[in-house]
């Protein structure tokens, strides 16, 4: 990265950007607050869309397009879009879903301050009071291009085969929904046994 060598700036002297910065993190928080607090799933998935796409607003203040491009292409337009079709495709309740809350949600609480706690945490710890230049490039598509298929190829097939196992398991699951039952296919055949010998009597009387 490129440093800042210019006049010394301060947190009580942002600029236009370092505004935008904070104000679109606020909305991405918001977002993602309430896509893990919603009831609803398809609410919940369309919340992520902006969370993603806050990140992806966030990128882009940073200067780094590639990685902001990247966050629409991957997350909004695909991971998005397979959790939306699973979600059609396992017949998700449109409406509210009170049992799709657990009681841990303290204890998730508790894991996802101290995740966030340590991030901020290392980030600080790494940049400290350096200021990054955002009037200069940052890095070019190849450097960024390389360093993703060199060094983060396992993690990237990795995920893909995750995604795949679970449109697969959607799959899996709703056609199972759609199979009748031997348990239902031996009651139908009683019904209609029960139904034809109902007839049959009605005729000879």
């Amino acid at each position: 990265m490129t440093l800042a060598a210019a006049a010394p700036q301060g947190f009580l002297s942002p600029t236009g950007v370092e505004v935008a910065f904070v104000l679109v993190g606020l909305v991405t928080f918001a977002a993602a607050i309430v896509t893990v607090t919603t009831k609803q799933l398809v609410h919940a998935a369309l919340w992520l869309v902006v969370a993603l796409g806050g990140l992806a607003a966030e990128y882009l203040l940073l200067t780094a397009e590639f990685v902001a491009w990247v966050q629409v292409l991957i997350y909004v337009g695909s991971v998005v879009v397979l959790l939306l079709f699973g979600l059609m495709l396992t017949k998700a309740p449109i409406g509210r879903s009170p049992d799709a809350d657990s009681g841990n949600r303290w204890a998730a609480l508790t894991v996802a301050v101290a995740a966030a706690a340590t991030l901020v945490w290392v980030v600080v710890d790494a940049f400290r009071t350096q200021w990054i230049d955002l009037d200069a490039p940052q890095g070019t598509t190849s450097v960024t291009g390389a360093m993703l298929f060199q060094h983060w190829v396992l993690p990237f097939e990795a995920l893909s085969v995750l995604l795949l196992a679970a449109l697969v398991g959607a799959i899996v699951l709703s056609r199972k929904s759609e199979e009748p039952s031997d348990e239902r296919v031996r009651d139908a055949k009683a019904h209609a046994r029960d139904d034809a010998e109902a007839a049959a009597d009605k005729e000879q009387r």
